[in-house]
């Protein structure tokens, strides 16, 4: 640590408030933290953006103190807690974080090594950005909750997963086709959003603003075996249980009220939720299964068999930039993952 500076810029949030108000973001100076047993600190080279970054301001209030933002990095470990094993000063990482610890807006970040992985060879630090946070929730709703077999592709069936051109869907959609043989069906409403959908791998493309039984009568004439519902839950699932297959799957990410759960009972429907940060939230012993993961993901990387869903970087880290990341998001009009790089 001597030869690392003490302080830090920062991007944080001392209140609530609406992404247009400047102070909903702003530029901090921040210790640098001092790594536990098992943390890395990082030195911070890239970031991506996600929804839960402008949920957690919007709904988070901390009072005054800074909160920093921002559950996407890649980076260069600069120092390791004593009990660290998996990693060593110098080595290039990527990952998505915890929920419960300060996120990744600063120019140094600790992160327990075990939902931590050393970033894919051909991509930049940008490039690497885009994919822990996606491609975990990817992962594990696909293998873990649907319970998929991994590299089975004689495994036939139909999975319908929404906003295919969203950070989420891009990454079902790669590792569906990559490691399955399953038919894609995404969803997309814009032109560049099909676009970018197809370019993902989507077999079909369906427009989540019509009623999906009619535009799947054509590409799953027999139903669908599975849904990855990464938006519109509350609004689709009587929707689902009509074109689900008996003993289908849906898996969702996405927040709501309340749920008509009971439609699926008659075709006894499995309903899974996948939340990226369980195992780092409530430190499961198998936390390290994210560490494994990510692996596996930047190993495909690095075959060629999964890109980056990166498609806009907005510039260097700061609070300028981080409100006009929060501002796309909260638009829903982003296509793939917006990153911001260096400070």
């Amino acid at each position: 640590m001597s030869t690392i500076e003490t302080t830090m810029p920062a991007v944080a949030y001392r209140k609530s408030l609406p992404v247009d108000d400047e102070g909903s973001l702003v530029d901090v100076e921040l210790p640098v933290p001092r790594p536990g047993p098992r943390d890395l600190l990082v030195r911070v080279e890239a970031v991506a953006v996600n929804p839960v970054d402008y949920k957690v301001r919007q709904n988070n209030d901390p009072g005054g103190e800074p909160k920093v933002l921002g559950w996407d990095a890649a980076g260069t470990v600069v120092a390791v807690g004593d009990q660290v094993e998996l990693f060593t000063v110098g080595e290039e990482v990527y990952y998505a974080g915890a929920i419960d610890r300060p996120g990744a807006d600063s120019r140094y970040h600790l992160v327990d090594e075990r939902i931590v992985a050393r970033k894919p060879a051909t991509l930049s630090f940008t490039e690497a950005a885009a994919l822990p946070l996606t491609s975990l929730t990817a992962w594990e709703g696909l293998f873990e909750r649907i319970g998929l077999r991994l590299g089975a592709l004689d495994q036939t069936g139909t999975l319908l997963v929404t906003a295919a051109a969203g950070g989420v869907g891009a990454m079902v959609t790669q590792l569906v086709r990559t490691l399955t043989g399953l038919t894609v069906i995404g969803t997309a409403s814009r032109p560049e959003t099909v676009y970018f959908a197809r370019r993902m791998g989507a077999h079909h493309v369906v427009d989540h603003h019509e009623p999906l039984e009619e535009q799947l009568a054509g590409p799953a004439p027999h139903g669908l075996d599975h849904v990855f519902s990464t938006t519109g839950t509350e609004r689709n699932l009587t929707a689902y249980a009509e074109l689900l297959k008996p003993f289908g799957h849906v898996v969702a990410i996405d927040d709501y009220e309340s749920l008509p759960i009971g439609v699926l009972k008659a075709k006894s429907i499995s309903f899974h939720w996948e939340f990226m940060y369980t195992r780092s939230l409530f430190q499961t012993p198998d936390m390290a299964a994210q560490h494994r993961i990510l692996t596996q993901i930047a190993r495909l990387v690095d075959r060629g068999l999964l890109v980056t869903t990166a498609t806009r970087d907005l510039g260097v880290i700061n609070a300028a930039h981080l409100r006009e990341a929060h501002r796309i998001m909260e638009s829903g009009t982003a296509v793939g993952k917006i990153t911001l790089t260096g400070f």
